[in-house]
């Protein structure tokens, strides 16, 4: 069973930056994706960036390009978030998952297992 655990949510202002862990546990990674996502209060959860776990690949949504950078450190099974210029539509719960599988998708409903989340607010 995959364990994730977010941290380094919080509040910042507009400009600003923060930058999320997600530790994995629970097994022995290879393969697959591990993805970022966030919700905000009455939106559907929505997609912001993915990387291989073994070849570091990375993906992004258009809307992220630029200012978020996903990284990973296997030796470590954590799986960073790097945001920069945050905004205030940049607020929202921010979840890390899982996708067993060699290819990336931005759905969510094709990855296995998902964090607690961590709440990100950015203030004007």
């Amino acid at each position: 069973q995959v364990q994730l655990v977010e941290s380094g949510g919080g509040l910042v202002q507009a400009g600003g930056s923060l930058r999320l862990s997600c530790v994995a546990s629970g097994r022995t990674f290879s393969s697959g994706y591990m993805g970022w996502f966030r919700q905000a209060p009455g939106k559907e959860r929505e997609f912001v960036a993915a990387i291989s776990w073994s070849g570091g690949s990375t993906y992004y949504a258009d809307s992220q390009k630029g200012r978020f950078t996903i990284s990973r450190d296997k030796a470590k099974n954590t799986v960073y978030l790097q945001m920069n210029s945050l905004k205030p539509e940049d607020t929202a719960v921010y979840y890390c998952a899982w996708r067993d599988r060699s290819w990336p998708t931005k759905d969510r409903n094709q990855y296995d297992y998902w964090g607690q989340g961590t709440q990100v607010t950015v203030s004007s």
